[in-house]
């Protein structure tokens, strides 16, 4: 038994007034059931089978406002794997859902038996044909692929506001389509070819030319009948003309009946009706685009009308004029925008009518954008615009940072109008489509509708395709609230189709909360063929039953989750999961929204109820120790939802009293502590990696792991223990060596000054001299303690830092320099909350500076460049994303290499101080991808700024990574 142990039941949670209706049942505590869990182990191997309860759990929820518990969950690595769960399935009768990003607005990515993760093992893009091509797996994020096609100045043609999180696959599956994609744009008239597994395990590749010969082989029947239904349908004038009417807006509702008048065969056909098929007919592995011009000359406004009708009126203006995008933002969607960083806080104030438009011209170059300019300023003159308050302009502007703010504002939508909600109810994401000259009309119409039925919904929407949406907020555990839902809904779907004759689903595809409504907007003819569509390639009716086509009126009503309250920073949680990509330990454990989702369904059990206890089991590793505590996940999320620092207040929560007196006695006498651990580490090196690791070890197993870091053969020798001396007359900043730099050295076989004499050297040299102090010794930026979630002692040492960097500094006279970036972020800020008040003005007069900060903008200026390295790679730090300091860094590494390259898929790497240590498969996981891209080329220098991430990139590409700052001094020197 280790010494130190956390407290048992710390994380329970608050025994709720009673307990949820749709909470998850006793039978499940135990995960999975038999036989089915060991069939699958059996087939699949145990590393690609989830099965405890809290993996069911945390894969139960999406973006939408569904919850269906699996009864399994498969990671498929490829193919095979697919095809081995459809035919599983298809013996025992079950049924299968696909899953990759989980951002599904309708309920797609959830299922009640076989969930398959088809996200983790599936990303991968591939450039054709110098750009004009991509071949993409379905686990890439649209965001991943087009930072790989941006290089030869392509972009794929959808463009969703969840880019960031949501998948390829998904993307396709739904035909999302975004703020720009319309009709020409979206993923039906982009794809150039597809691979996919159909449900009996054929897998057809659309670009073969003798697919169609081995698809007539393999499936005759299905070729027969799919030319079949293209002739019936061919053969009726009135149908054909219908859907091609219904194509001529955005529509992703029902399947894509217009695949059998555009495929000429069977084979083309299936590639048109896979598009939107949400996962019910068949896998897709792969997919091939034609991508688009990425014009990247951008003019745009954000235009302010006094009224929702005087918006959407002067749309089909600017859409003549040639704005690529025009998005509509009312009133309420402005005002909830404020909780979006960058948003200006003076448009919660906005009048309640006031609606804007995001109006953005794109071209190759400026003298196409001039044209533009000219175009949209004889539009604005005949507009009637409003400036209520000083924020707003309307005015077009090129300025690269002024357009990402409006966008950034946009394309929360969801996310900030959903966080703002009243606590405890659900949130519904709908969009609809009607004809754009009737965009004014449908506006009105809605409004009056929601307010019929009391709802004060957001509407927002591509305003330029005439396609809006709008959220709405009930209380899923209310029979009532939900009652009033479902009528809304019905009054909805009736007077889209009856009076508009619109689409009910424009680009969010059909889902849980529109299947019902198919027939209503289709009529009996064209859904009898989507059924018999389905029934053809899915006879077994294995694939995702009950998410496009479903006959039971009231079937969008079940399955809705309750929101019971949790933490307060958790609460505002839709859990759309924007946070996913970014997080270390997606790959591992958990991702911030599970964390939250998993937290959730504990205060829905009763207290001590067998699925409580079981998931309070998993969640002090899967979710509180393996959180690397980085909060890049705040960074992600629109509403600035901070996971990362709930894990630091769970890790607090489950501390002894004891375990918190040692971490504040260590605080106080951290010179001491700082001395051993150099003494330790030099020990640890001269006695060799084998029996340091097995020394800790042996203290991790009395101790705790989650105390006392692991040895690992990367990590550098002890630090030469006198700092460079320095004289403080005539010092333009206080340079602050932090205490991972006092206590390791540099990286093994490195030959030349140590970073702070780098430091010293390069400050000198460029005429900006630093002053080291004589007793930085001692001191920390406190964020030991703040990552473990020890508040005495974080409290202890945030105080001591501040007052000494008080004194330090001449009372903020000089920039207090920090040479490692986690260390920059935590005295410039995450000090802050634990400083006594007298303190804490005392750090408002401070002047924190990171030392890549400081290289880039006092010493680069003032230094020539001698000499250059061909190649570097960076590794910008998770730190650096919240200083903002990441160009920076660029800037710095530009001067020592004359090509730079940032990897696509770089992210924190985990090692979070000593996360590293203490979990080294976090680090491993996190930097899987990363590491990859690196060791597929070689570079001359492999450079970062913080030493532990340097460390984590070292073990995840087995490259000697470095600060930048060496790199600096060594071109820099005038004789090497």
């Amino acid at each position: 038994m280790p010494l130190l142990e956390p407290e048992p039941g710390s994380l329970r949670p608050a025994a709720p007034r009673c307990p949820a209706p749709d909470r998850v049942p006793d039978t499940l505590a135990g995960g999975t059931p038999e036989p089915l869990r060991r069939e699958l182990t059996d087939l699949l191997g145990a590393g690609k089978v989830l099965w405890k309860v809290s993996d069911l759990v945390r894969y139960a929820s999406d973006a939408s406002p569904y919850r269906f518990v699996p009864r399994v969950v498969v990671v498929a690595e490829d193919i095979d794997d697919i095809s081995a769960v459809l035919s599983y399935a298809h013996t025992r009768g079950r049924e299968v859902v696909f899953r990759a990003a989980g951002t599904s607005l309708n309920g797609q990515a959830q299922g009640e038996d076989i969930l398959v993760d088809v996200r983790r093992h599936w990303a991968g893009v591939e450039v054709l044909d110098g750009g004009a091509r991509a071949r993409v797996r379905p686990g890439t994020t649209v965001v991943r692929a087009n930072a790989a096609l941006a290089r030869h100045g392509r972009v794929l043609g959808p463009d969703p506001a969840s880019a960031i999180a949501c998948t390829v696959g998904g993307v396709v599956a739904n035909n999302a389509s975004g703020m720009t994609a319309g009709t020409a744009r979206n993923s039906y008239r982009t794809v150039a070819s597809l691979t996919f597994v159909l449900p009996g395990g054929t897998v057809v590749d659309t670009a073969d030319p003798a697919a169609d010969g081995e698809l007539a082989r393999a499936e005759p029947d299905l070729c027969a009948r799919l030319m079949a239904i293209k002739a019936e349908i061919e053969a009726d004038a009135e149908l054909t003309a219908r859907i091609r009417a219904k194509y001529e807006i955005k529509n992703t509702n029902g399947y894509r009946l217009d695949a059998y008048l555009d495929g000429a065969t069977p084979v083309e056909i299936l590639r048109g009706l896979m598009v939107g098929s949400e996962g019910t007919l068949g896998f897709i592995s792969e997919v091939v685009f034609d991508t688009l011009p990425l014009d990247r000359a951008l003019s745009t406004a954000l235009l302010f009308f006094p009224t929702l009708s005087a918006a959407a009126a002067a749309v089909p203006r600017f859409n003549d004029a040639g704005a690529l995008a025009v998005e509509l933002m009312d009133g309420n969607t402005l005002r909830a925008s404020v909780s979006v960083e960058g948003v200006p806080a003076d448009w919660a104030r906005l009048p309640v009518g006031t609606t804007a438009l995001l109006v953005e011209f794109r071209a190759p170059g400026a003298a196409a954008l001039d044209a533009y300019e000219r175009a949209a300023a004889e539009v604005l003159a005949g507009l009637e615009l409003v400036a209520p308050v000083p924020s707003v302009t309307n005015t077009f502007t090129r300025d690269a940072r002024t357009i990402g703010g409006y966008w950034k504002a946009r394309k929360a939508f969801v996310t900030a109008v959903g966080g703002s909600r009243p606590a405890g109810t659900t949130l519904i994401t709908e969009d609809f489509a009607v004809p754009p000259s009737r965009l004014a009309e449908a506006c009105e119409a809605l409004l009056r509708l929601q307010s019929r039925h009391g709802f004060d919904a957001a509407v927002a929407g591509h305003a330029a395709h005439g396609n809006l949406h709008f959220l709405l907020a009930f209380d899923a555990a209310d029979p009532a609230d939900v009652a009033r839902y479902a009528a809304f809904m019905d009054d909805f779907c009736r007077l889209t189709t009856g009076r508009f004759d619109g689409s009910l689903k424009a680009e969010h595809a059909t889902g849980r909360n529109i299947a019902p409504f198919l027939e209503l907007e289709w009529g009996p003819k064209a859904t009898e063929l989507m059924w018999r569509t389905k029934r053809l390639l899915d006879p077994g009716g294995v694939l995702a039953p009950r998410i496009v086509l479903d006959r039971d009126p009231t079937a969008h009503l079940r399955g809705l989750k309750t929101i019971p309250g949790v933490e307060p920073v958790a609460d505002p949680c839709i859990e759309c999961g924007f946070c996913e990509p970014t997080c270390p330990s997606t790959d591992l454990t958990t991702t911030p929204r599970q964390r939250i989702v998993l937290r959730r369904e504990m205060t829905r059990q009763p207290p001590g109820s067998p699925v409580q206890d079981a998931l309070l089991d998993a969640y002090g590793y899967d979710a509180v120790d393996t959180c690397a505590g980085d909060s890049t996940c705040a960074l992600a999320c629109p509403v600035g939802i901070d996971t990362g620092a709930l894990m630091r207040d769970f890790r607090h929560r489950r501390h002894s009293p004891r375990e918190e007196r040692i971490a504040a006695l260590a605080a106080r006498h951290f010179g001491a502590v700082e001395a051993a651990a150099r003494l330790a580490v030099a020990a640890a090196d001269r006695a060799g990696d084998r029996l340091a690791g097995s020394v800790t070890n042996l203290a991790r197993r009395a101790v705790r792991p989650g105390l006392v870091p692991e040895w690992l053969p990367q990590l550098p020798g002890a630090a030469a223990r006198p700092l460079p001396r320095t004289p403080r007359t005539g010092a333009h900043a206080v340079y602050y060596p932090a205490c991972v730099n006092r206590v390791f050295g540099e990286p093994r076989g490195h030959w030349g000054p140590s970073l702070p004499q780098a430091v010293v050297a390069v400050s000198r040299r460029a005429g900006r001299p630093v002053w080291i102090p004589d007793d930085v010794a001692g001191t920390c930026c406190a964020t030991i303690w703040h990552s473990k979630g020890y508040a005495a002692g974080n409290s202890v040492m945030a105080n001591r830092v501040v007052e000494a960097a008080w004194g330090w500094t001449a009372g903020g006279t000089l920039p207090l320099v920090v040479d490692a970036s986690s260390c920059t972020l935590g005295l410039a800020r995450e000090v802050v909350p634990y400083l006594t008040d007298a303190n804490r003005e005392l750090h408002a007069e401070l002047t924190v500076v990171d030392s890549v900060v400081w290289a880039a903008d006092e010493l680069l200026p003032r230094l020539p460049v001698l000499r250059r390295a061909d190649s570097a790679v960076l590794h910008p730090t998770c730190s650096m994303r919240h200083l903002g300091d990441e160009e920076r860094l660029r800037t710095v590494a530009e001067a020592c290499a004359w090509e730079v390259v940032v990897p696509d898929d770089v992210r924190c790497c985990a090692f979070a101080g000593d996360r590293g240590l203490l979990h080294k498969e976090l680090t491993e996981s996190a930097t899987a991808r990363e590491g990859a891209e690196v060791r597929a080329r070689e570079y001359d220098l492999y450079l970062s700024a913080n030493r532990m991430c340097e460390v984590g990139m070292e073990r995840a590409t087995g490259r000697g990574y470095r600060s930048v700052l060496l790199e600096l001094e060594r071109v820099t020197r005038p004789h090497t």
